[in-house]
């Protein structure tokens, strides 16, 4: 599966859930801990586990691609859904703030977002 494909069913479930400052960063020339990282913000942990959820499903769904691993959806505060080559991570935004993971990255490109096809 292409993982930039990947990174935009992720990104389109986050925003079906009314994810906020959805950002999909391009390091495959920048890190070795994977190609793609998605970040985006919910207001409350139930919002942050909801998109975390539709991430998971639709993912399934349009790729049969469950994550290797998931932490955080306890608490809800910050999520990390790892695919290998994309790392998800849904933050409440104070943390995301507090965090600044675009901040590591300064020169990664931004991946734009567009609708995909089912």
């Amino acid at each position: 599966m292409d993982s930039l494909k990947l990174s935009q069913f992720a990104a389109e479930a986050a925003k079906e859930k009314k994810a906020s400052r959805v950002v999909v960063l391009d390091l495959r020339n920048s890190s070795d801990i994977c190609e793609f990282q998605m970040i985006c913000s919910g207001d409350n942990d139930r919002q942050t586990r909801a998109i975390a959820q539709a991430i998971e499903d639709h993912c399934l769904k349009q790729t049969g691609i469950r994550p290797i691993a998931i932490e955080g959806k306890q608490s809800g505060h910050w999520i990390l859904l790892d695919y290998g080559a994309l790392t998800v991570h849904v933050f409440f935004s104070y943390i995301r703030d507090y965090y600044a993971l675009e901040e590591i990255w300064p020169n990664a490109k931004k991946v734009a977002l567009e609708a995909t096809e089912e």
